[in-house]
């Protein structure tokens, strides 16, 4: 089983990205989270993989840390709950908002999720709440940290998430851009904000 891959970035896709070990070509799913930790295509890049094997097909899915990879397989081990089902949680909030919601019984945000209804959402708290609950306050603090901004820019990064979500794109995705954005050296103001964000959207 493949655990680990680490190699050179040939393509990146927002749950999808090939990677070139040895000169062979990885075909590798990734949650939104991981994409935007990526380099550019050329760049080194190193996953935590999962090996899915079935019948009829071998699907490696990676992951940038080993809570989400963690996160994942205990989301997979709930009844219902496939491996691309998985990776659409882990792309619609990150993984310590996931582990929060999950561990605080929050349905309506589990449901705001695409394709996760109301039994689902149940199955997977049941199942998991007390599974979870161990590292719900590491995950609370690691993303209380990732949120902190420098004071003025709280203002900025609001309007710029919320100019982003009018140009259609999920809040979750707009929240991780915008942060990456806040992180790049340049200007501060919304408009020089929005332009990086939208620049590493569309890499």
């Amino acid at each position: 089983m493949i655990a680990q891959l680490t190699g050179k970035l040939v393509q990146k896709q927002p749950n999808n990205v090939i990677i070139d070990v040895g000169g062979v070509g990885y075909d590798v799913t990734i949650p939104v989270s991981t994409f935007y930790e990526l380099g550019e295509p050329g760049a080194d890049v190193s996953l935590k993989i999962h090996t899915h094997v079935r019948e009829d097909a071998l699907q490696l899915f990676g992951f940038w840390t080993s809570r989400e990879k963690e996160l994942f397989l205990k989301l997979t081990s709930v009844s219902g709950v496939g491996p691309k089902l998985a990776i659409t949680m882990l792309s619609g909030m990150p993984a310590g908002e996931l582990i929060n919601a999950i561990t605080s019984n929050e349905f309506v945000r589990l449901t705001s999720i695409p394709g996760v209804g109301r039994k689902t959402a149940e199955r997977v708290v049941v199942e998991l709440r007390d599974k979870l609950a161990v590292i719900s306050l590491e995950a609370r603090e690691a993303d209380r940290a990732a949120r902190e901004v420098a004071p003025g820019e709280a203002a900025v990064r609001d309007d710029t998430i919320a100019a982003l979500m009018a140009l259609g794109y999920p809040k979750a995705i707009a929240e991780r851009a915008v942060s990456f954005a806040l992180r790049e050296e340049g200007e501060r103001t919304i408009e020089a904000v929005l332009k990086r964000a939208l620049r590493r959207l569309s890499s």
